[in-house]
């Protein structure tokens, strides 16, 4: 009991580190703003999926609430709620209360648009930041500090890292080994099929490329856990390599993957934006109510 009791003790300030509120706060507008473009943009095929009920092959946790194939009322009262909420958390108000309206009617958009036959993995991290963000009170601004705090970000951070670790598992399934994923000609072929000039140009030019660029991808997949140990410029430096790690498979082969990247955020001291306090988005509403009403 003794030992268990040491070991839990021991773990307690990596899964729950006090860290600031004010960081929750920059990140729950990061991620209010973010959802907002991507119900309009990456994940909007919810809308066109409306009439289609014949290509529904709902995902496991979509059979486990029985949800029935996306309907018009359903599709647009979920876009309704989510931009209010999205709202609702950029300005800083009732950020609990709205912030788990948004995670429930989120889930439900996103288990609609995985259930016609794609899965958006890259949207994992995202899924997890709505659902911990509303778990943290507090006031915001200072330096107060807080484990619930410290909680959430390290769930989103585990959710980014998980991301990576778990896609070298596909890549085993479907090669039978890490060294014949890596020694494919995979990523030549990708680039082929759906790469950018540039891409084309380094097949004709530079193909030697290719198997050492497999390579460096799994070893940033199968070593990106040891980013939660990281401190200071280390960890710095580490969030700079896959968000370049991101840019070249966008510049390559159009693969942005920006719910994963707006997630590294989590790991980052976002406090130190000092972006304006929700009174005063408050005020400034106030202050254009009665310009409106004068006028």
């Amino acid at each position: 009991m003794g030992g268990a009791v040491s070991a839990a003790s021991r773990l307690r300030p990596a899964l729950f580190p006090a860290l600031p509120l004010e960081r929750i706060r920059v990140l729950r507008v990061l991620v209010s703003a973010f959802v907002v473009v991507d119900v309009l943009t990456l994940s909007k095929d919810v809308l066109s999926l409306i009439g289609t009920p014949g290509f529904f092959a709902p995902v496991a946790l979509a059979r486990l609430l029985h949800l029935p194939a996306v309907t018009a009322p359903v599709a647009y009262a979920l876009l309704t709620v989510i931009l209010a909420c999205c709202a609702a958390g950029i300005v800083g108000w009732r950020p609990r209360l709205t912030g788990a309206i948004l995670a429930i009617s989120f889930w439900l958009w996103m288990l609609y648009s995985n259930s016609y036959g794609y899965v958006a993995h890259d949207h994992m991290a995202l899924l997890v930041a709505v659902a911990v963000l509303p778990t943290v009170g507090g006031a915001a601004g200072g330096e107060e500090r807080s484990e619930a705090a410290g909680w959430a970000l390290r769930a989103i951070q585990i959710a980014v890292v998980a991301t990576y670790f778990f896609s070298v598992l596909p890549k085993i399934m479907y090669s039978g080994s890490l060294a014949t994923w890596g020694n494919s000609a995979i990523l030549t072929w990708a680039s082929l099929r759906r790469g950018s000039g540039l891409a084309h140009w380094m097949v004709e030019n530079t193909p030697w490329v290719f198997v050492p660029a497999q390579w460096a991808g799994l070893a940033l997949e199968t070593l990106s856990p040891v980013v939660l140990f990281l401190r200071g410029r280390a960890l710095h430096l580490a969030v700079a390599l896959y968000l370049g790690f991101h840019l070249a498979t966008l510049l390559l082969l159009g693969i942005h993957f920006l719910p994963t990247v707006l997630c590294w955020a989590a790991f980052l001291p976002l406090e130190r934006l000092r972006l304006p306090a929700p009174e005063r988005f408050r005020a400034l509403i106030r202050r254009r109510r009665q310009v409106t009403q004068g006028s």
